[in-house]
């Protein structure tokens, strides 16, 4: 059953982010609506945030007229939330990422706390923990991305020994790699059934490394990634080898073989009976005409 709810935000894609968070969906398991764009305004007089109309589908088979909720970007009374588990830095590099994040989080005017785990091969993990947290994890992870790459730049600058630092909140990366599973089963899909390439939208290396990891054993398809970042892309591609492919093409080949020796041997033919009627044909002896047609030669 299919239903829906009218979010609002400051932009387009922060009502969606609205409408993901409090559907608790991923994105590509809702279908977008613009019922209004955001307007800024002159000099910030004036202005609009943008409405949209999320459509989900339900469990619920009861036939009733579903009706729109008109949802704020921020409620007044939110749920309470679990108290998160925090895990102080250890150790000299823990120690200095945490003081780089805490200055770069203060800068940003965001209150937000840490927890530190060690991952892989020594790499430093962090969770980000608060109330905005969609603010700092940005369209499609952006900014969490670049909050990633500064903390990796600041910390790893002049050291010898180069540490990777990861960071992450609420989750969303794991929840992004899975959505990016499920979108690049179902390309490949269409791509095996319309025997064409599709192309994906631009991706960072991580997001390209998903996708390419969970088409690697997809039988039919490839992938390989085109263009300059940041508009680097996925194209998973038809496998012109692929199951069902070869037996195409080895049957046209046959047919066209077949086609090419039976025209060879009905011209054989041709030639053949032609050089036969011309030997059968009677040969006339030339006619000399003579000087004195009334004398007889013997």
């Amino acid at each position: 059953m299919t239903k829906y709810i009218d979010v609002t935000g400051k932009t387009e894609d922060e009502a969606i982010e609205n409408a993901l968070r409090e559907l608790g969906l991923e994105r590509d398991e809702i279908s977008v609506e613009i019922l209004e764009r955001a307007r800024s305004g002159f000099l910030g007089i004036g202005g609009s945030p943008a409405i949209i109309r999320a459509f989900y589908e339900t469990e619920d088979e009861i036939a009733e007229e579903t009706k729109p909720v008109h949802r704020e970007a921020k409620t007044e009374n939110p749920a309470p939330k679990a108290a998160p588990v925090l895990k102080k830095a250890s150790g000299e590099k823990q120690k200095s990422v945490e003081k780089f994040l805490d200055g770069l989080f203060e800068q940003m005017g965001t209150k937000v706390d840490l927890s530190f785990t060690e991952g892989e091969d020594g790499a430093i993990n962090v969770e980000l923990y608060g109330d905005d947290m969609g603010t700092l994890i940005g369209r499609r992870g952006e900014t969490l991305d670049a909050i990633q790459h500064l903390a990796n730049y600041a910390v790893n600058r002049g050291e010898s020994g180069r540490v990777k630092i990861n960071i992450d909140a609420e989750n969303y990366r794991q929840k992004r790699a899975e959505s990016l599973e499920r979108l690049a089963e179902k390309v490949a899909g269409k791509v095996v059934k319309y025997r064409r390439n599709i192309t994906l939208e631009p991706m960072n290396a991580y997001e390209r490394h998903v996708i390419h990891t969970a088409l690697q054993d997809f039988s039919g398809v490839t992938t390989f990634s085109t263009g300059n970042e940041p508009n680097r892309r996925v194209v998973v591609a038809f496998e012109r080898g692929g199951k069902g492919d070869s037996s195409d093409r080895q049957r046209q080949q046959r047919a066209s073989s077949g086609k090419g020796s039976a025209a060879g041997k009905s011209r054989r033919t041709e030639q053949v009976e032609r050089k036969e009627n011309k030997a059968s044909e009677p040969v006339q002896a030339p006619v000399i005409e003579s000087k004195y047609p009334s004398r007889e030669w013997n």
